[in-house]
């Protein structure tokens, strides 16, 4: 079948979840059919993202967007009343070139990732597929009891458009995916039992157990222009690592991933290391000790978890994250929702080498048994392929 693949950012490099979830995707439905690939673009391209997407996909389609025309269209949505994402993402040249695409290929299925792609395809007559990855309205919810004052005005406004958004692009699609059972729950639409849940997996050829001399005591990883993993930056080094470092006054933590903010920058100490853009996030992994994802806002399943229990750390999470994981706490994973349990769950295997171990391998083989792409993406191959 030819599948036509429309996304808001080229999936290369893997440095947000949306881009490593569309590359699997892409990846291993290519197996199956034919791949017409179609991304939005406002920034230079990296120098092997074509040479890393061709091999899956039949044609490629880049459709380059202004910096003036993101701003225009920000401004025109300010009195459309739909979301700030869609005036973002939505182009009217952009638009006529996916309609002329979709023209000349003819497909048998349209995959839209992302609700902020589907003002592009929602009213074309083929076989359709959304895949809301996270509910956005409910992330965003979260932000607006921990952001400036500044911002919660404008957040508020688009909180409340993204739920009318949600709910109604939902009619426009016959298939919807989503990435956990959590986030199906929270559309906002009254047959939101009929979402597929589709989790993202983890490459275990490429993340393993790697034994390295151990130069951190703490890892957090993510992109770290992503307002989650800033205030989980903020959160572990402001409230966490000053309890910890009672006990362990030379604690070492790393802050591993692209684009620091300059609020994550300014965390970097003695104690605390930033890194920026790494090229191989497994070395980073495997000279640490401790994995920990102290998320306070944010839905959707944490890719960074699957890869730090695929290395075989062991990881300690709060319950918003472990929601999409359902990971066993104190078996596979410990959980924590104040500082003081987060900072006591870090001391506690830092002394207990045992049980420190025991949770890593507990955590590992809950990877190996309940993520692997192959076989999460095979329901989805089986929705296109099933589609009259």
């Amino acid at each position: 079948m030819k599948v036509f693949v429309v996304l808001s950012r080229v999936p290369y490099p893997l440095d947000k979840g949306d881009k490593l979830r569309a590359f699997n995707f892409i990846r291993y439905l290519s197996e199956y059919h034919d791949i017409y690939l179609c991304c939005l673009n406002e920034h230079p391209l990296h120098p092997n993202a074509l040479s890393k997407i061709k091999p899956f996909c039949k044609e490629i389609y880049i459709i380059n967007i202004s910096k003036i025309s993101i701003f225009f269209n920000l401004f025109k949505t300010l009195f459309t009343g739909k979301p700030f994402q869609i005036g973002y993402f939505y182009n009217n040249k952009a638009k006529k070139r996916i309609d002329s695409i979709i023209k000349t290929i003819s497909p048998d299925h349209i995959f839209c990732q992302l609700c902020r792609m589907a003002e592009y395809v929602k009213d074309i007559n083929i076989p359709k597929t959304i895949d809301y990855q996270d509910v956005f309205s409910y992330g965003i919810k979260r932000r607006i009891l921990t952001d400036e004052f500044y911002l919660q005005v404008l957040l508020h406004s688009e909180y409340k458009r993204l739920i009318k958004y949600e709910h109604d692009v939902f009619d426009c699609f016959e298939h919807k995916i989503i990435i956990s059972e959590t986030d199906r729950n929270l559309i906002p639409h009254n047959q939101n039992n009929e979402i597929h849940v589709i989790p993202n997996g983890v490459d275990t050829s490429y993340y393993f157990p790697i034994e390295t001399e151990k130069k951190y005591d703490i890892i957090f990883t993510g992109n770290m222009a992503y307002p989650p993993n800033i205030d989980a930056c903020q959160y572990l080094v402001k409230d966490i690592l000053p309890l910890v470092m009672k006990k362990y006054p030379n604690i070492k933590v790393l802050l591993a991933g692209a684009s620091p903010h300059f609020l994550v920058r300014k965390l970097k100490s003695n104690n605390v290391e930033v890194t920026g853009w790494v090229n191989d996030m497994r070395n980073c992994y495997a000279k640490s000790t401790i994995f920990i994802a102290p998320m306070r806002i944010g839905t959707g399943l944490q890719n960074k978890l699957l890869e730090a229990m695929a290395m075989r750390l062991p990881c300690i999470t709060t319950t918003l994250a472990n929601d999409a994981l359902k990971a066993m706490d104190s078996r596979d994973v410990l959980i924590g929702n104040t500082q003081e349990e987060l900072a006591q769950h870090i001391c506690y295997l830092l002394e207990n080498k045992y049980k420190s171990n025991e949770i890593a391998l507990n955590g590992y083989y809950l990877v190996q048994s309940n993520f692997s792409w192959a076989k999460n993406i095979e329901e989805l191959n089986q929705i296109i392929t099933n589609t009259k």
